[in-house]
């Protein structure tokens, strides 16, 4: 065997030692796309729930202690949402029939991201197409932000043309057990049996 072939082959074995090494990596790479994330709690579950301050659209002053006793959920959401908010809500209302009259034994709390433009008369007007036991809070800005961060949640003004904004938030449902901790979210996109089986857990609990 001459020097010249030795080197080829060489050559070539090292091309096939590279190649395996890289489409092992590849197929490594691969099974690591494939795998879906692990679910993370929203933040501290035991700090969810924070002590908060605001007002009803009915005018009555609301915290975290009178909302205290009973089970409740809250939605973070805005007026003047287009979609996400009123579906959220309709679906709320819906889901409140199917327990009956349990479904008294938890509370229901739509809070505004946007303040500014979700008067306590707007709140008013626009409560009056669901379920008449939910109830629509508002604050100051800071009132807002504090709540907001004291459930751990998200929202931001987003401009669009014309000079107007829009709002991102969290879309998610807080279930807060009796003593105002932390239980579970739900989750519109789950099945309607699911949601209605957290409902009926909740208002047992609030039995």
């Amino acid at each position: 065997m001459n020097a010249l072939r030795v080197i080829r082959i060489a050559a070539w074995m090292a091309v096939a030692v590279l190649l395996g090494v890289v489409i092992g990596a590849g197929g490594t790479l691969l099974l690591q796309q494939r795998q879906p994330d692990t679910p993370k709690p929203p933040a501290d579950v035991a700090a969810i729930g924070g002590p908060f301050r605001l007002t009803s659209h009915k005018g009555e002053p609301i915290d975290n202690a009178r909302l205290a006793g009973k089970p409740y959920l809250v939605f973070f959401g805005f007026t003047h949402c287009p979609d996400v908010c009123p579906t959220t809500l309709f679906e709320l209302t819906e889901l409140m029939k199917e327990p009956g009259p349990a479904a008294d034994r938890f509370n229901v709390v739509f809070i505004t991201v946007d303040p500014e433009r979700g008067t306590q008369q707007l709140l008013a007007e626009y409560m009056t197409s669901f379920d008449e036991r939910i109830l629509a809070l508002r604050g100051s800005r800071e009132e807002t932000d504090a709540v907001v961060k004291a459930f751990a949640a998200f929202a931001r003004k987003v401009p669009v043309e014309g000079g107007d904004y829009t709002m991102d938030h969290t879309a998610g449902v807080y279930v807060m057990n009796a003593q105002g901790r932390f239980a579970n979210m739900l989750d519109m996109h789950e099945s309607r049996e699911v949601r209605l089986e957290k409902l009926r857990r909740i208002a047992g609990a609030g039995a």
